[in-house]
C-alpha cells in the first residue's frame, strides 16, 4: 500500500521540480499506512495524513552538488520514523488541519508547490493541486524497478550497462578518444547530470557522467569505485569525464513518462581523434524493469543470495531463500517469524 500511494502520487507531480525531495512522499504513505495498521477511523487517519502534510518537508539539497552526502542514504528510514510519530500522535485525539493542502497563502499548495512549470513561473491558483491519473491499485508493485546490475542511481542504469557493453572497443584507446556523447532523457538531465569536481561517493553515485567513465574504463562499476581513495587513484575518470557531452533524445523523455512504457533510456557513443567512432549502444529498458524480468529475476535472487551470505552461515541463508521463494508458506509465515530470520 505504501508504495502504490507513494507511486501514484509521483506518475503526475514533480516534487524535485520544486526542490523537494521525493522523502516526502515516503513520509505522506508512511503515514497513512501506519494509521490503518494501527486501527485509525477515517477522521484520525485525515489528522495523521494532515500532518505529514504540514510537517517539514525535506530539501533535496543533499542529493545535489556541492551538498550531496550520506544523508540521501538514510532519508526515507528518518521519513517512515516521522510517519510512525504522526500516526501516534493521531490516534491519541490530536486534532486534525482540514485546508493542510489548500489553505490560501499557508497551505501546502500555495507555499511549496506553487512553482511547478519548467519556467518556475506560479502557476494559476485552480491549478495548484496534485494530479492523480489512476486510482490505487497495484500498479506500482508489478512494475517495481529491482536494482540489480549496478550500485547507481536508476537514471544512469543504462548508461552503466551501455558502458560495459563499449568497454571491449575503447579500453585500450583512452587516450585517442576525443568525445564521448550521452543521449538521455530530460529527467536524467536534471538529477544527475554533473560537471566540475565531485565532493565525495555520495556526489559521485549521483552523476550521469561518472557512472558511465567508470564502466567505460574498467568493464564494471561497484560501490568502491565512488570511494575517494580509489577516485584519487584513478585521474583518467575525470578525464573522460571532461570529454562528455550529454544530449537529450525528445523520445526518451516522452517514453519515460508513457504509462505503458516507462523507459529509462540512455545511449553512448565514443569518437576518436582519428575521425573514427564506435557504434551508438542504445539501452532503453534497465535490466530491473518489468520488461525484463525474465532476465533479471535469475540475478536477483543471485543477487539476494551474495548478500545474505555476507551476514549470515550458509544454513541460515538457506533457511531464507526457502521460505521466500515459496509464497504460500511465505504468505502463511507470521511476521515476527519472519522478521526474526534477520536477526544477527
Amino acid at each position: 500500500m505504501a508504495h502504490e500511494i507513494q507511486g501514484v502520487l509521483a506518475l503526475e507531480n514533480s516534487f524535485n521540480r520544486v526542490g523537494l525531495d521525493h522523502v516526502l512522499l515516503v513520509k505522506v504513505a508512511s503515514t497513512a499506512v501506519t494509521a490503518k495498521l494501527m486501527g485509525a477511523t477515517r477522521e484520525q487517519l485525515l489528522s495523521a495524513l494532515s500532518h505529514a502534510w504540514v510537517d517539514g518537508q525535506a530539501l533535496r539539497t543533499y542529493r545535489h552538488a556541492p551538498n550531496a552526502g550520506s544523508r540521501k542514504s538514510w532519508a526515507a528510514g528518518d521519513a517512515t520514523s516521522r510517519a510512525v510519530r504522526l500516526a501516534d500522535i493521531a490516534m491519541r485525539g490530536e486534532m486534525g488541519i482540514p485546508s493542510a493542502l489548500t489553505a490560501p497563502q499557508w497551505g501546502f499548495y500555495d507555499v511549496l508547490f506553487s512553482k511547478t512549470n519548467k519556467d518556475q513561473t506560479v502557476k494559476p491558483e485552480g491549478e495548484r493541486q496534485f494530479s492523480l491519473p489512476q486510482e490505487f491499485g497495484s500498479y506500482v508493485m508489478e512494475n517495481i524497478l529491482f536494482k540489480i546490475s549496478f550500485p547507481a542511481e536508476f537514471h544512469a542504469q543504462t548508461a552503466a550497462e551501455a558502458a560495459v557493453t563499449l568497454h571491449p572497443q575503447v579500453k585500450d584507446r583512452l587516450d585517442e578518444i576525443d568525445k564521448i556523447v550521452i543521449t538521455t532523457h530530460e529527467s536524467a538531465i536534471r538529477i544527475i547530470s554533473k560537471v566540475g569536481k565531485l565532493a565525495n561517493a555520495a556526489d559521485r553515485d549521483h552523476c550521469l557522467q561518472y557512472m558511465a567513465a567508470v564502466p567505460l574504463i574498467f568493464g564494471q562499476l561497484n560501490a568502491e569505485h565512488y570511494e575517494d581513495d580509489f577516485h584519487e587513484a584513478h585521474p583518467e575518470i575525470d578525464t573522460l569525464r571532461e570529454k562528455m557531452e550529454v544530449v537529450e533524445d525528445a523520445r526518451y523523455t516522452q517514453e519515460y513518462l508513457e504509462a505503458d512504457k516507462r523507459s529509462i533510456a540512455n545511449a553512448i557513443q565514443v569518437f576518436f581523434k582519428d575521425g573514427s567512432s564506435t557504434e551508438q549502444v542504445a539501452v532503453e529498458y534497465p535490466i530491473g524493469h518489468h520488461r525484463r524480468r525474465k532476465e533479471g529475476i535469475p540475478l536477483l535472487e543471485d543477487k539476494f543470495r551474495a548478500n545474505l551470505a555476507t551476514r549470515f552461515p550458509v544454513q541460515r541463508c538457506q533457511q531464507i531463500v526457502d521460505v521466500c521463494r515459496e509464497q504460500k508458506g511465505l504468505e502463511q509465515t507470521p511476521v515476527h517469524e519472519f522478521v526474526e530470520m534477520f536477526v544477527i
